[in-house]
């Protein structure tokens, strides 16, 4: 039984999971740092408790007291959220070892798919494609002569990354050399494993995700696929479900790759597998994410599907409650990401919120980490909140959003609305047929 789960996260994946639990009649503890001691989801929670300092060694990451706080709140399991500690092997598995249920596959799956190169390896084997590259670390000596061989542009990964973090494209040799040092460093600070790989660049690609649930039981499916092609400095801005690119003809495809990797691993709980796909629609594995992700709620949306309680009845032992081939796609789901960022530089923007309304209507979820008269600080991700349209076509989906974005209204701070607003008004966009180059195409080029 699950009857009280610590979440250990904040903002509004906190809040989101508060929400199911409360459906579902399951109690829930917040823990908060003192940054976020009058952040909206520290009072939805049945009851809070106060992690510490703001800096995330000291709060978020801090794995003894989050273990201590749900040892004196009684909770039965503990669910990640995303970022943090949410992809934490070590995190996993001594939750298990202190008699929580973690909300989340097992702490060996999480290992081995935090490794990239080990990830790679894996893929191969269960006959999954991937982007041509190495199959184990590399030197900045030997990256320089791998890209030689397999021709620039080239992908320099973090082998321990993910998040866009340790990540960047380079086109010569003298900026690989340049990039290998700096990445290798900053790879070394956020994950504690400076090791680093070599993808050959894929161009023009479309970043494609499918949506995956698995039992303890054998059981599989997935949920279809996002788009997620739009992104600054590797990170994600606006997600769609259904792609309005590849046919279902690939479509069918990826999915039964998605669920034959899945299997390969013994997967359980909800994850992801991320493609990417160039205009041929040949599709290549980019990395698997072993928790819920920041765009689940356009999945959610397209399937009428409760992701969050679907990871809290696998974490039970409950069997699916539904086939493949009960899955239905219903209408077009669009997210934006709102950022506390400057627009143009996407430099964070933290301070006090003088206004923040948002847009509200049938087709609209919002998703919310703040309110009015609330101060963002510079200790955590930039993300403020979440705008959802839904709409039967992707035409009607995209008009909707321009028009909620427009009665969006965030004031005190700068946000990357502004550059939203553009997006959604190019005609690329509109045509549905973006790339991950989009932003510096169509966005950056004319600023």
């Amino acid at each position: 039984m699950i009857e009280k789960i610590l979440i250990a996260n904040r903002g509004e994946i906190a809040a989101r999971i508060i929400r199911t639990c409360r459906r579902l009649g399951v109690k829930t503890t917040a823990i908060y740092s003192e940054a976020d001691k009058d952040a909206p989801f520290v009072q939805m929670a049945d009851e809070q408790f106060l992690l510490g300092p703001p800096r995330v060694n000291e709060s978020y990451m801090n794995i003894d007291k989050i273990l201590s706080i749900a040892k004196e709140s009684g909770a039965d399991a503990i669910h990640p959220g995303y970022g943090f500690l949410s992809e934490n092997a070590q995190f996993a598995a001594v939750c298990k070892q202190e008699g929580f249920i973690f909300i989340g596959p097992t702490s060996e799956v999480i290992h081995r798919m935090g490794d990239k190169i080990e990830a790679r390896k894996i893929m191969k084997q269960a006959g999954v494609p991937i982007v041509p590259g190495t199959n184990e670390t590399v030197s900045e000596k030997e990256a320089v002569e791998i890209a030689d061989e397999i021709g620039y542009p080239v992908m320099l990964k973090a082998a321990a990354g993910g998040g866009g973090i340790g990540m960047q494209v380079v086109h010569s040799k003298e900026e690989l050399q340049s990039a290998f040092e700096n990445n290798s460093k900053r790879a070394l600070t956020f994950f504690g494993n400076g090791s680093m790989f070599l993808e050959k660049n894929i161009e023009h690609a479309r970043h494609v995700e499918i949506q995956l649930l698995a039992d303890e039981h054998g059981n599989i499916i997935h949920l279809f696929e996002r788009e997620c092609s739009i992104q600054r400095r590797n990170q994600k801005v606006i997600e769609e479900a259904p792609c309005s690119f590849i046919s279902e003809k690939t479509r069918r495809k990826m999915g039964k790759a998605a669920v034959q990797a899945a299997k390969t691993l013994g997967y359980t709980n909800a994850g992801t597998i991320e493609f990417l796909v160039d205009h041929e629609e040949n599709f290549y594995f980019l990395e698997m994410n072993t928790r819920i992700q920041v765009e689940h709620p356009v999945t959610e949306e397209i399937t009428e599907i409760d992701i969050v309680e679907a990871q809290i009845r696998i974490a039970k032992g409950e069997k699916l409650r539904i086939q493949q081939d009960d899955i239905k796609m219903q209408g077009h789901a669009i997210e934006a990401r709102i950022y506390a960022e400057d627009p143009i530089t996407f430099f964070p923007s933290p301070g006090l919120i003088t206004k923040f309304q948002v847009p509200e209507g049938n087709h609209i979820r919002n998703e919310t980490a703040v309110k009015s008269n609330y101060q963002v600080t510079p200790f955590y991700d930039p993300m403020i909140a979440k705008l959802i349209i839904k709409a039967d076509t992707r035409e009607e989906a995209v008009s909707l959003l321009t028009e909620a974005l427009h009665q969006y209204k965030v004031e005190g701070i700068k946000t990357n609305i502004p550059m939203l607003k553009k997006i959604v008004t190019n005609k690329v966009f509109q045509m549905g047929s973006t790339t991950t180059s989009f932003i510096d195409e169509y966005y950056l080029s004319r600023d």
